[in-house]
């Protein structure tokens, strides 16, 4: 299915996004012909990757190893009961394929690493980091890097959520904010905690693609949903990263 695809064909789908203050067709058209590649399909995954779908966009890479477990099920809402056990990428594509049939989903049920991450994420416009462990953060990290294109990263940890936008040189790179992996430990998270900062990851990612809004450069914002506190924190770059600092 080709993703040179007209708002026109069904005008009235994405009618209250078109009606939006300085949006039109045309910016509508922005969206079907974009391509973004969603690297996780779990709590964040599954909220960037729904909203992303709904708002028409053209092209969706969704990649994930991980086959469906009960414990998932609490926060991973595009994975059901039957799903136990299944790829995530194949739950995932089915739910999605079922919610907008007229967008392109390629499915990536390998890892990601440094053998595979450049033809996986291919001609995309931007990746959205919704890993839960930080040594394929970093690999989509250079990856961002070496093909110049910006990288959405978030993370939660029991009732917060922290989500900044990446652009390399422009912005720090994600190992200009993290120099080393933190400890891995079983996350604690309340689903709903993950599904709205998933949902702003895509938001990110609508804006940038459009040109509308602004995004999250050099900004980081932490949200305690227990006290429903939104902290915005300024970052820089990292003079000494091995990775960007010489962009």
């Amino acid at each position: 299915m080709s993703n040179e695809k007209s708002v026109a064909t069904d005008p009235m789908r994405y009618r209250r996004q078109v009606i939006l203050p300085d949006w039109d067709e045309e910016t509508q058209e922005l969206l079907t012909k974009a391509t973004v590649f969603v690297a996780g399909v779990g709590g964040l995954g599954c909220g960037a990757a729904l909203n992303l779908t709904v708002a028409g966009i053209g092209t969706l890479k969704i990649c994930d190893m991980d086959v469906v477990d009960v414990t998932n099920l609490n926060r991973q809402f595009l994975h059901k009961e039957k799903n136990v056990g299944d790829l995530k990428t194949d739950s995932g594509y089915e739910e999605l394929s079922a919610i907008n049939s007229g967008i392109d989903i390629i499915r990536y049920n390998q890892e990601i690493n440094e053998e595979t991450v450049d033809e996986m994420v291919g001609d995309a416009d931007i990746v959205i980091d919704c890993f839960d462990n930080f040594p394929g953060r970093y690999t989509l990290n250079k990856c961002a890097i070496r093909k110049g294109i910006p990288m959405v990263h978030a993370g939660i940890w029991g009732m917060e959520g922290r989500l900044t936008f990446l652009q390399s040189p422009e912005t720090p790179c994600l190992s200009c904010l993290f120099p080393s992996a933190p400890p891995r430990a079983e996350l604690p998270v309340l689903g709903a905690v993950a599904c709205s900062t998933g949902a702003m990851q895509a938001i990110e990612a609508i804006k940038y693609l459009t040109g509308r809004g602004k995004n999250l450069k050099n900004r980081m914002i932490i949200m305690d949903m227990s006290t429903m506190r939104f902290q915005e924190l300024h970052i820089k770059k990292n003079p000494n990263c091995p990775l960007c600092s010489k962009l």
